[in-house]
């Protein structure tokens, strides 16, 4: 599948399992997400930090994740941080298909310790993301705090996904890590079925 992210391969095993393989200069990146899991996570991308947080997003969110990436790390942590993020969007959109029969809407408001997140979504097809995560320092482990935000605006882009999150606290670790664990809970809430809801929720009858 060629999409403007570059060449998707999907392999699509169960309804709302999917597998996706992305490869370009700069990353080369195989992912797989199924919606119905039990927060089992396997990331690899060779940023330390950053697993932890696709680890956080997966548990709380009770998706399974594997996540296995070669990426320019020689260059820097950007490329393959946010290919990350595109490819999970994707997973994602991919995953929800149609988008009929879910609740669509999610919101989580997560504490950890002085830090506070909320996450409040739509994953209604209209990609918009609004991130206030003010960080204190530079780096979190080998993380740029930069790219969290861009992180969070590429995962929004791909999934197709109204994302409103906001976090806030003294240390940068626990800001970061409460973030992604309102997303995974958030987005939990969002894609589950709902079994009064035959079709999409909209009264256009259709989403995207």
């Amino acid at each position: 599948m060629t999409t403007p992210l570059g060449t998707l391969s999907v392999d699509r095993r169960e309804v709302r399992r999917v597998t996706l393989s992305r490869r370009t200069r700069e990353t080369d990146i195989t992912l797989t997400l199924d919606l119905d899991g039990t927060g089992a996570a396997d990331v690899q991308t060779g940023v330390g930090f950053y697993d932890h947080l696709l680890g956080s997003f997966a548990h709380h969110g009770l998706f399974d994740l594997a996540v296995q990436v070669t990426g320019d790390l020689e260059v820097d942590e950007h490329h393959t941080v946010e290919d990350v993020a595109l490819v999970l969007g994707s997973a994602v959109a991919e995953a929800l298909g149609d988008r009929a029969g879910i609740g669509r809407f999610g919101d989580a408001a997560v504490p950890m310790d002085e830090a506070l997140a909320t996450a409040v979504l739509d994953v209604g097809g209209r990609p918009y993301a609004v991130i206030d995560i003010p960080f204190r320092g530079e780096r979190i482990g080998a993380l740029s705090t930069q790219l969290v935000e861009h992180a969070l605006e590429a995962f929004a882009r791909t999934s197709g996904t109204t994302l409103h999150l906001r976090a806030s606290g003294r240390n940068d670790h626990h800001v970061a890590e409460a973030a992604f664990k309102a997303l995974g809970r958030a987005l939990r809430v969002a894609v589950a079925p709902d079994p009064r809801r035959s079709g999409v929720a909209s009264t256009k009858g259709s989403l995207g």
